[in-house]
């Protein structure tokens, strides 16, 4: 019986069905809005913070691999 992997970011409520790719292409667009300029102070704190939330997901998301890939590969001695 193949091991259940569960979905990093279950732990955010707000997201939990968003996956790596979409996370990190809309932090790409987030962090282009924001060197772009532009914005208002409130909408820049606004991207910021939604940035902070991409990054975090993504970061859960390349933990989990890193884990299974470990888990998956012999131990070396």
């Amino acid at each position: 019986m193949a091991a259940k992997h569960t979905d990093p970011t279950a732990t955010s409520a707000a997201e939990p069905d968003l996956g790596y790719e979409q996370a990190r292409d809309e932090l790409v667009d987030v962090v282009r809005r924001l060197e772009a300029g532009g914005a208002t102070l409130e909408e820049s704190l606004a991207l910021w913070e939604r940035g902070e939330q991409l990054a975090e997901i993504c970061q859960r998301w390349l933990d989990g691999a890193r884990a299974r890939l470990e888990q998956a590969a012999p131990a070396q001695e």
